[in-house]
């Protein structure tokens, strides 16, 4: 059990205060003490966390590109023009909670760092990660930068671009490009119009190849080519975080429409009735002269509400068996079930897939009912999945087309392709490994128990991957690094400076 709104409870300190100071302990004066703490309690909303589930949100879908070039170092805006820019993107993400943001890192070649998300958490994360001294190009190109953005998938596409704008001066083409592929655009422009010299590392000036200072200035061609594709065009104000309000306001002002995206969310169950309900019947067993009559009709409710606690006491007890791994155990607490819900037949379902009885957790499915789509595409992916165990593949292809048949989903179709490759009965193949079940009536939940627990080598693979263990173990161990708390810096790989730097040797003007 866990509290949504655990600061209620400082609310306590008064009440216990009240409770002490009292000279003569009143009956009538305890009870309303105790009244007030149960509604304390209920106003902390006490819940029993189950797993995650799908959530639709509307969001905006906004691409941040940042310039990551050699002249983003230049201090003309405290304390660098590329440490300002990171600054503003974080307080950007926190004025946007809910909109799915896209990453970009550009130089003379841009790199996509993080997909889009509405988890700003792994934004951050990239955004932390990206190390300046490992990008050798040093120049600023926005006509490749906008041929990678009218290449993605999307139609219309809202782009915040942050940079000084390098020595671009083709306005005609870079217009051409953005009404081409749709994009609205918001220019932030750092840097100043007298510009300033870049300080190199060890703490020289930087200069060209005539020795002359290099003194990099913000280029005029931003603002007109927001002026051109009716964009915004922003420069810096004081701090990062006033500047990103700015860049809100002009969103805001360009009323750039949401759309509905799916959230991974977690499932409560709340108990908040419980303190409410011994609240109530307290006062008016007090306050009534009916109390005769009010009693047993509460004792008829709490019936009632006795077997819903005991229905969640053995629901969450079977989640935590089910996280240790103990199947016969959370099995037991689900078939304690007086009634037995969606979510909890969907777990039983899934235990039997852990447990290898595979014709038991297609009876279960089978028997499951719901008027969701998504809903019913788990329920085909899942009984897919396990007369694919059961080598039955010409049902499992069948229920693997149906799930695909409500929505694409990239599991279902890598394991539709796989299992009609091993229906050819190859030699040495053996039997294939989809993606497995969990307790929970989400797939994403079912990648995070597995991820935390472990897996033998006669387990199905948890990823949509060639199915093999030494390929998930490595997947497994890469996601440990870098979500590892402990550890202060993540650095990309050295994939990505490469891709970042594809070509530097051949710059000519970088500047």
């Amino acid at each position: 059990m866990t509290l949504l709104y655990p600061s209620f409870l400082w609310l306590f300190i008064p009440l216990f205060i009240l409770f002490l100071s009292q000279k003569k302990k009143h009956l009538l004066t305890t009870i309303h003490l105790i009244i007030l703490m149960l509604i304390v309690t209920a106003l902390s909303r006490p819940v029993v966390k189950h797993g995650l589930q799908k959530h639709s949100i509307e969001a905006k879908d906004i691409i941040i590109a940042l310039d990551v070039s050699y002249s983003m170092r230049a201090k003309d805006i405290h304390p660098t023009r590329y440490k300002f820019a990171k600054e503003t993107i974080r307080s950007f993400l926190e004025e946007n909670p809910k909109d799915n943001i896209m990453l970009i890192a550009f130089t003379t070649n841009p790199l996509l760092l993080s997909p889009p998300t509405t988890d700003h958490e792994l934004v951050n994360m990239a955004l932390k990660s990206l190390n300046p001294d490992y990008i050798l190009t040093k120049g600023t190109s926005l006509q490749k930068l906008f041929q990678k953005i009218a290449s993605m998938e999307t139609a219309h596409k809202n782009l915040l671009l942050i940079t000084d704008g390098g020595e671009e001066n083709d306005l005609d083409l870079l217009t051409e490009q953005i009404r081409d592929a749709d994009i609205a655009l918001t220019v932030l422009a750092l840097g100043t119009k007298q510009g300033t010299a870049i300080e190199k590392p060890d703490g020289t000036r930087l200069k060209d190849k005539e020795n002359n200072l290099v003194v990099s200035r913000i280029n005029p061609l931003l603002e007109k080519l927001a002026s051109e594709v009716d964009g915004n065009y922003i420069t810096a104000s004081a701090t990062p975080a006033a500047t990103a309000k700015a860049l809100q306001e002009e969103l805001d002002r360009s009323e750039v429409k949401g759309e509905m995206v799916t959230k991974m969310q977690y499932l409560y169950t709340e108990l908040y009735q419980i303190p409410l309900f011994l609240a109530l019947l307290l006062f008016f067993m007090v306050h009534t002269r009916a109390v005769k009559y009010l009693i047993p009709f509460f004792l008829l409710l709490g019936i009632n509400a006795e077997a819903s606690i005991l229905d969640t006491y053995h629901l969450d007890q079977a989640y935590k068996s089910y996280k240790v791994q103990d199947f016969n155990s959370s099995k037991k607490q689900l078939n304690k079930l007086d009634i037995p819900s969606l979510q909890s037949q969907f777990a039983l379902a899934n235990i039997y897939y852990k447990l290898h009885a595979y014709k038991k957790a297609i009876r279960l499915y089978s028997s499951i009912r719901s008027t969701s789509a998504a809903v019913k595409q788990r329920l085909y992916y899942n009984t897919a999945n396990a007369y694919a165990m059961l080598k039955e593949y010409d049902k499992a292809k069948l229920y693997y087309t149906k799930a695909l048949q409500l929505g694409y989903d990239a599991d279902s179709q890598y394991n539709l392709q796989l299992v009609s490759f091993l229906q050819k009965k190859r030699p040495g193949l053996g039997i294939a490994h989809p993606k497995s079940q969990n307790a929970a009536s989400s797939k994403s939940e079912s990648q995070e128990s597995d991820k935390e627990s472990g897996r033998e080598e006669d387990q199905p693979s948890s990823g949509s991957g060639s199915g093999g263990e030494s390929k998930a173990g490595k997947k497994k161990e890469k996601k440990k690094l870098i979500m590892d708390k402990k550890q202060e810096k993540q650095p990309l790989s050295s994939k990505v400076y490469e891709l970042i730097n594809k070509g530097y040797i051949h710059e000519t003007q970088p500047w």
